[in-house]
Parts: structure tokens; sequence; C-alpha cells
């Protein structure tokens, strides 16, 4: 397929992000994602009875299909069919992907993203054994047990054995929380979010946060780690999604949008589940025919500062050229929704830039898994 024929995303849009517990602890995950499906409609100029499928990445429940209750709570007619995506932290990018894969079999119209609901995920438990108490647990498993370390341990570990410095932890994390105070207070954001529960701006983004402060909080991991409380994402609420049409529907309702000219999936080793992006990154570019050096807006999601830069280091790439808007270390990581959070960032900074600029969306995920995507807008 040509770049001219390729997929194009027309709109895109998400809630603020709030920290789990806080301004929006008493919305359900489909009650964040439904504004956000209706405003694609909107911003798109779409017709709701001409949207295909509605497809929602989520990670912690509360089970069931909740990318079908949400296109219903949106306004969206009982035709449309809806599809829940589960590639944990990558989920809401694997959904974005699934969506352009829909759209070049034949699709026209499709709504794809990502919603977590730390606050009221549900409480899981392993049934009793032998007569015992059930065994209440945060997560399923991200792999056999050997390998099925904690997020926080892996991702310290690779920081570590990538030569990644607290120092360097700390000024990453710092930069982030700057760049994102920035932004969101100059009102670079405001056009991408959707308002909900009272709340129009991002609320974890702390002004006058410096590395030096960081520098004072303790090893989160362990006893000699460098991963800390101020240099790893925020657990977090929110919700983002994408309008995805065929070219000939972009075509028909003119306007800007982000061309998806590749997009790619990869596997490591899960017990350093951090490094997926890595070669999901390579891939798409190869995919697309380009690269990093032509990239002019770069997304890559921020779990933790050790990795991103780690990341970085691995990819041969400038850490200052990531985010330049603030990411995750400041605006939160609604596990679910952050992959689709990247391609809502890139689809505000890349228009701005006018046609034929390029992006890139990337992010681990637990399990030891990446999802990359490259966009171009036109």
């Amino acid at each position: 397929m040509t770049a001219d024929a390729a997929p194009v995303i027309v709109a895109a849009a998400r809630t603020p992000i709030g920290t789990a517990g806080h301004a929006l602890k008493d919305l359900t995950v489909d009650q964040l994602a439904a504004p956000v499906l209706a405003s694609l409609l909107e911003r798109g100029g779409l017709d709701a009875l001409a949207v295909d499928e509605v497809l929602l990445g989520n990670c912690m429940g509360p089970g069931g299909d909740i990318a079908r209750v949400a296109a219903l709570a949106a306004g969206l007619p009982w035709s449309v069919p809806a599809l829940t995506v589960d590639r944990q932290c990558a989920s809401g990018l694997a959904a974005i992907d699934l969506g352009a894969r829909l759209v070049r079999t034949g699709a026209r119209v499709v709504l794809a993203g990502g919603a977590e609901s730390a606050s009221t995920a549900p409480w899981r438990s392993w049934p009793p054994q032998a007569g015992g108490e059930p065994v209440r647990y945060e997560r399923a498993p991200f792999a056999p047990a050997a390998d099925d370390l904690e997020m926080g341990l892996a991702n310290d570990l690779l920081a570590d054995e990538a030569g990644v410095t607290r120092e360097r932890q700390d000024a990453y994390a710092a930069r982030s929380h700057r760049l994102a105070v920035a932004a969101r207070d100059s009102g670079q954001l405001d056009g991408e979010v959707v308002p909900v529960a009272g709340l129009a701006r991002d609320e974890r983004p702390r002004a006058g946060l410096t590395a030096e402060r960081l520098s004072r909080l303790p090893a989160a991991f362990r006893r000699d780690g460098a991963v800390t409380a101020g240099n790893a994402c925020g657990v977090s609420d929110g919700a983002a999604a994408v309008a995805v049409v065929s070219a000939e529907v972009h075509r028909r309702l003119g306007g800007l949008g982000l061309r998806v000219l590749a997009s790619a999936s990869s596997g490591v080793a899960p017990s350093r589940p951090g490094r997926g992006l890595v070669p999901a990154a390579r891939l798409a570019l190869e995919k697309a025919g380009t690269s990093l050096d032509r990239l002019d807006a770069i997304e890559l999601n921020e779990a933790f500062a050790g990795q991103v830069l780690a990341c970085c280091d691995e990819l041969g790439l400038d850490p200052d050229r990531v985010c330049t808007q603030g990411g995750a270390l400041a605006l939160g990581h609604p596990w679910g929704a952050s992959g689709a959070v990247l391609v809502v960032r890139l689809f505000s900074q890349l228009l701005m830039r006018g046609p034929g600029a390029l992006g890139l969306a990337a992010i681990a995920a637990g399990g030891g898994q990446g999802v990359a995507m490259v966009v171009q807008s036109c």
C-alpha cells in the first residue's frame, strides 16, 4: 500500500490524566472512554452510523467488553461492534494498530484507543485453597513465575545493566515535569483534552520539581537501586482515542490528518520488559522506510526514567528529542490508555508542523513486549 492510500487519523482526543484516587477517582473506565469517543465524531466530522468498529485497550478491568459498554455510552448505534484489547501497557497503541489494519482491509471508519481507571479497578483474588482465605493479587502474571519480576525491579535492573546513573534518571524526570508544566500552563495541550468530572488539565505535573529535590528520595525497589517514586511514572486514570479512516474517506472529509505509515510489535526477554519498545521502534521505522534522524516528533512512554534512557541509549537516540512537551513521568501512566495518549500527543504536535512531518510512538509492556507506530502529517 502506498503512502497516499494509507489509513489516516483524522481526529484525536483524550481526557486529562488524573492521579489515581484523586480528581477522576469516581469514574469507571467506560465513563472515562465514552466522552472521548463522542468527541471524536464531532472533531472528525463523522457520522456515528459510518463507524465500522470500536477498539479499546484496557488492562485492569472490570472485565467484560469495556469497548462495547463505552461505545454504547457514547451514543454509538447498537449496530457498531466493539472489541477490548489487552497487551498490557501497550494496549492502547495495539488497539490503534488493529484499527489501522482493519482500515487497510476494507473498513472505512474505526475509533480506537484505550482507557484505564486504576481508581475503580476491581480487587482480584485467587480462589481459596484447602479451606483457606482467598488470596488477593494486584495484577495477573505477565510471564511464567521465574521471569515475572515486578515492573519497578525489572526496570531498575535494566537501567543498572545499561549503565544509566541515578543522576541521569533524576535529571530526566525533572525535565519531564518542567516541559509538561510549561506545555500545560501555556495551553498547548488544551486542544486535545476533553474535560471530565470538572477536570480540564492534567493533574500530576509539578512545577519546581528539580533533580536536586528528586535526589533526596530513597530507592523504591532495592536497597542499592536507582528507581524512586520521583523518577517513576504515577498510577493514573484516563482515556485516549483516535478516529482512523480510509484514504478515500479522508479525501471526502478534507482537512488535516496523520497517515499511519507503519506499525510493529515485538517481544523481548520478559524479565526486562522495558526494552520492548526498542525492537518495535526499529521494525516500524524499517517498514516505513525512514530513520530516527528524520523524525520531527518522538513519543516514548516514560514508564521509568531509567527505562526510557536505557532504550534511548540502545537506539542511539538523544533523549532531548523525546517527549518534548513532557511524558508519562509527569503526565501519569493510565496503563491501557498510555499507548493511545502517545498518538494523541503526536497528532497535536505534527499537525502544527505542516504536511510531511514524521513522528514515532513506541511503548513497552509487561511480559516483554513492545508496540511502535510511524505516522506522517498530511
